[in-house]
């Protein structure tokens, strides 16, 4: 009987094909650890990492920070939060640089996002001029 060519290529072929599936199925013995279940986020962990997101975007200058509220992904009640929270961030830069008023940004909008629900409200398209 003859093999054509290619026929080594093939067989080498499936036996790597063969040691990956096996080294798959190692991995799923009975012995390892289920991952753990994903917990579900809520309106407070959402505003919180977009605002504070925003918020050390401004304190870097970014390019992205010039976007309005709308594309940003805000709320007009999120948009209040972003500029009270980044105002105070800048003072806090001034005083004791970047990483305290990163670490301000990430602190004090979860609290005002905790205190708001969220602050979902009040997101239609419109919004009283400043």
């Amino acid at each position: 009987m003859r093999f054509p060519p290619y026929a080594p290529a093939g067989t080498a072929l499936a036996a790597v094909l063969a040691s990956g599936a096996l080294a798959t199925l190692s991995g799923c013995s009975a012995g390892s650890p289920a991952p753990a279940p994903a917990q579900p986020r809520t309106a407070v962990d959402i505003c919180t990492d977009l605002v504070a997101y925003w918020v050390k975007e401004a304190l870097t200058g970014s390019k992205w920070a010039g976007l309005d509220w709308e594309q940003k992904g805000l709320s007009n009640e999120q948009l209040k939060i972003h500029d009270e929270v980044l105002s105070g961030a800048r003072t806090k830069e001034r005083q004791e640089g970047h990483g305290a008023a990163a670490a301000f940004a990430d602190q004090e909008t979860r609290r005002r996002c905790a205190s708001t629900n969220g602050a979902t409200g009040s997101s239609e398209n419109w919004k009283p001029p400043p």
